[in-house]
C-alpha cells in the first residue's frame, strides 16, 4: 500500500459526486446505492436522490412511495426500504445524529457490518476497513491470502486487520483515502475475471502478481448457481395517455411498483407462483419482446395488445387493476415496464 495508489485514486475519481462535501448522511446513501450497482450507474442518480432528500430528516419522513420513486432506476428496491428504516431509526432514536461506535451502527435496521465500518473509515475517516467484495480481493492477491471468499476470507481479514498485519498504512495514509483507493483499485485493475498487474500501482509488493496467477486468489466456491428460464406474457392495455396496470404487494416481487398484468407462459422453475399462467394458445414469434432478469430467472417478456374486455376473459383478478398515467412522474412503474413502454408507441 503506498501514497502512488492514492494518487492515482484521487486523480482518476476525485470528481464521484459522493466524494464531495462528505457527511455521515451522504456516505450511508452512496454506500447503500453502490451494493449491486455500477458507479456508472450511481453517478446517474445520487444527485438526484440528495436533492429530493438532502438530509436524515427529510429522508425519514418521506413515506415509502415516494423513496422508492426517487430510487427508479437503481434496481434492487430492498436497499431503498432498508435506507429508510435506517433513516428513521437515527432520526428518531438518535436525534438525526449518527453513533459513532460499531455496536451501535449494526444495531440500526438497515445497516449491517460493510456499512457500518464504512460510515466509520469513509464516513468519519476512523481506522476500519469497509470489506466489499473488491476489498476483499485486493487483499487476499497482495498478501497471498488462500481462503475461499466470503464469509471466511472476511473473518480472516477482519482478524487480520485488528492484529495489525494487513493495511498497517492506514494510520499514514488515511482510512478514507486507503479505504476508497482500494475499492477504486478492485474495480478498475484487479477485478475478479481480471487483473491488470502490469499498470497496477501495487504490482511490486503483490504476491498474487509473483505467482503469475492472481486470478487463483481468492479461492472460488465452484458451486453452480441454479438459474431459470422464464417466458412471461405481458399484457399490455391501453387508454388514450393511460395503462392498465398492478400494483405488487408486500412480499411479492417488486413491491409497491406498478407492473403490467402479467402471466406465466413457461417456466423452468416448477415452484414459481408470482404470476398466474397463461392458459391459451398464442404465437409468441408474432410478438415484441424484450429480455431481463430478476435473482435466478432470466426472462423473456413477450408484449400482448389487448383491450380491457378481452383481458378480462383471462384474468379473473382484474379488480385490483386500474388504469395510470405513464406520463406522471408519481407513478412507480417496475423497470420492466418502463423498457416496454420505451419500446411500444402509445
Amino acid at each position: 500500500m503506498n501514497k502512488q495508489l492514492l494518487q492515482w485514486s484521487d486523480s482518476q475519481y476525485c470528481d464521484l459526486p459522493w466524494r464531495k462535501n462528505r457527511t455521515l448522511y451522504t456516505t450511508l446513501v452512496s454506500e447503500i446505492m453502490l451494493q449491486q450497482t455500477s458507479v456508472t450507474t450511481v453517478k446517474k442518480h445520487f444527485d438526484r436522490f440528495l436533492k429530493k432528500f438532502p438530509n436524515i430528516s427529510s429522508l425519514a419522513k418521506a413515506s415509502e412511495e415516494e423513496v422508492m420513486l426517487a430510487w427508479q432506476g437503481l434496481g434492487y428496491y430492498r436497499r431503498a426500504r432498508n435506507l429508510k428504516k435506517a433513516a428513521e431509526t437515527i432520526h428518531k432514536d438518535y436525534k438525526g445524529e449518527f453513533p459513532k461506535k460499531f455496536e451501535e451502527l449494526i444495531q440500526i435496521p438497515g445497516i449491517g457490518h460493510y456499512t457500518a465500518n464504512a460510515l466509520i473509515a469513509i464516513g468519519r475517516n476512523e481506522k476500519a476497513i469497509a470489506l466489499d467484495a473488491n476489498l476483499e480481493r485486493v487483499f487476499a492477491r497482495f498478501y497471498g491470502i488462500q481462503e475461499e471468499k466470503g464469509p471466511k476470507l472476511q473473518k480472516k481479514l477482519y482478524q487480520l486487520f485488528e492484529e495489525g498485519k494487513i493495511a498497517k498504512e492506514i494510520k499514514t495514509l488515511g482510512a478514507r483515502s486507503l479505504n476508497e483507493a482500494l475499492m477504486d483499485l478492485g474495480r478498475v485493475f484487479c477485478q475478479a475475471k481480471k487483473a491488470e498487474c502490469l499498470i497496477c500501482p501495487l504490482q511490486k509488493k503483490c504476491i498474487a502478481t509473483k505467482t503469475k496467477n492472481p486470478l487463483s486468489y481468492p479461492l472460488t466456491n465452484q458451486k453452480i448457481k441454479e438459474s431459470y428460464e422464464l417466458k412471461l406474457i405481458r399484457v399490455l392495455v391501453k387508454k388514450g395517455n393511460s395503462i392498465l396496470g398492478l400494483k405488487r404487494k408486500e412480499g411479492e416481487w417488486l413491491s409497491g411498483q406498478i407492473e403490467l398484468p402479467t402471466f406465466i407462459y413457461s417456466s423452468e422453475d416448477s415452484t414459481l407462483n408470482q404470476y398466474p399462467k397463461w392458459k391459451k394458445k398464442i404465437n409468441l414469434d408474432q410478438l415484441p419482446s424484450i429480455k431481463t432478469g430478476i435473482t435466478k430467472y432470466k426472462i423473456q417478456n413477450y408484449v400482448l395488445n389487448l383491450t380491457s374486455q378481452e383481458l378480462k376473459k383471462v384474468f379473473s383478478e382484474n379488480k385490483n387493476l386500474k388504469f395510470y398515467n405513464i406520463k406522471s412522474e408519481d407513478t412507480h412503474f417496475s423497470t420492466t415496464t418502463l423498457k416496454i413502454l420505451d419500446r411500444i408507441e402509445i
